[in-house]
């Protein structure tokens, strides 16, 4: 799950959150970052709703061997 937003302890707590609920949290940058995640959010409403593949569809950040990245 892609989370944007400024550095602080505010953007842990969401970090955290999204690793609580099962997400693999990344972090996408300042809040200016936001603005690039709204399209893949419209993308996929189209996709599960309009184009019928339903709320169970989602896109996958795949890893290379499945590594992170460094902190």
């Amino acid at each position: 799950m892609f989370v944007a937003g400024p550095n602080g302890k505010g953007k842990q707590t969401v970090m955290q959150l999204v690793t609580d609920v099962g997400f693999d949290a990344v972090d996408a940058g300042d809040l200016t970052q936001a603005r690039l995640l709204e399209p893949l959010a419209m993308l996929w409403i189209k996709l599960a709703f309009a184009k019928g593949l339903g709320v169970d569809c989602a896109f996958v950040l795949a890893r290379r061997n499945g590594r992170k990245p460094k902190s």
